[in-house]
Order: C-alpha cells, then sequence, then structure tokens
C-alpha cells in the first residue's frame, strides 16, 4: 500500500494589491509514484470565493519567448479565467481594466510553471496575457463563458504606458496582437 505525503497542508490562496485576481497554491500528494493533485474542484473553489460555473477550457502550446495578450471578452460574454500551465512555465500577467477601480490600469505578474503547481484566477474586467519561459510551455485555461469573436478585445502587449516588465529577451507575438492599441487610446466596455 502506497502513501502519500503531503507538499501543503490546504488550498492556499494568496491575494495581490489589485482586488480579485487571487493565486492558488493547491494541496500536493507526493509518493514513490509521483505526484497527484486537483487542480479544480468547484466545491473547494466555491468555499475559497470563486464560485464560478466555467463553460469551455482553452489550452495553448508555445514555444520560449511566445507572446500572447493582452486579451479580453467584453460583456454580454466577458470571461473570468482559472489559468494554469500543465509543462513549462510562464510570466502571467493581468491589467485592471474596470473604470471605477482604484487600481484601473495597474497590471500584476505571476510566474505559473510545471513545477510550482500555481493557478490564477482572473475575474472579469482585466485583460490577460502571457509570455512563455520555456520551449513546450502547454497552458490551460477554464474560463466562465464561451468565446465571441465579435467581443473580443485587447490592449498592445509592450505598452510603454503600461510598463510591463516581460522578461523575455526574443519575444514572438502574432501580428494580430502586434496590432491591439495602446492603453490611453484604449475605451473600456467594464
Amino acid at each position: 500500500m502506497n502513501t502519500f505525503v503531503e507538499k501543503n497542508t490546504a488550498l492556499n490562496i494568496e491575494q495581490i494589491f489589485i482586488d480579485g485576481p487571487l493565486i492558488i497554491t493547491p494541496q500536493i500528494f507526493y509518493d514513490e509514484r509521483g505526484y497527484f493533485f486537483e487542480p479544480y474542484n468547484k466545491k473547494r473553489f466555491a468555499d475559497a470565493g470563486i464560485d464560478v460555473d466555467f463553460v469551455q477550457d482553452n489550452q495553448s502550446l508555445s514555444q520560449k519567448g511566445a507572446v500572447r495578450g493582452l486579451h479580453f471578452q467584453a460583456p454580454p460574454f466577458a470571461q473570468g479565467k482559472l489559468v494554469r500551465v500543465v509543462k513549462g512555465a510562464v510570466l502571467d500577467i493581468v491589467v485592471d481594466i474596470r473604470k471605477n477601480s482604484s487600481t484601473y490600469g495597474k497590471h500584476y505578474g505571476v510566474e505559473l510553471s510545471e513545477k510550482n503547481f500555481k493557478l490564477f484566477w482572473i475575474p472579469i474586467g482585466f485583460a490577460h496575457g502571457f509570455a512563455t519561459l520555456e520551449d513546450q510551455t502547454v497552458f490551460e485555461y477554464k474560463c466562465s463563458n464561451v468565446y465571441n469573436k465579435q467581443s473580443e478585445g485587447g490592449i498592445k502587449w509592450n505598452d510603454t504606458d503600461l510598463n510591463i516588465t516581460w522578461t523575455i529577451n526574443d519575444s514572438i507575438v502574432s501580428e494580430k496582437d502586434q496590432q491591439l492599441p495602446l492603453f490611453k487610446d484604449f475605451v473600456s466596455p467594464f
């Protein structure tokens, strides 16, 4: 019979200086076979204040230096996202785009990796993006609403007014993301 050894004794929820987003470190169980954990459990997350019905899962594969974002879905297709890295590592970034927020235009970044098991809860009202720190990075996210092309929006990832330090040297960015507006020209739907 195998005995699991706990790495964490409880679900760890960490608040950041911006109200809303949360960093979540789940409980990890190790034994001689490897590890086991629940990246998502509806009841446990609801008990922690994330009482959301997720309706769509997305996954991407990216090479080191790839930047995806800064994206959002506008109402009525606005999305909250629970994001994590399955393989590799990313620097995950959120920008507060809620017009009446005291932290409007502020950003926050956290490293998510297959080694730290962290998840990041991003509520509605935030632009989101990430830069991959390793080749073959698999990024996964649960969404609280379905994707709608007419509702997609974004802000240019390297906007100097936002002053985000992406910690990568050679970026790989889609043509579509290169055309996103600067923050000073952005009109928030939130």
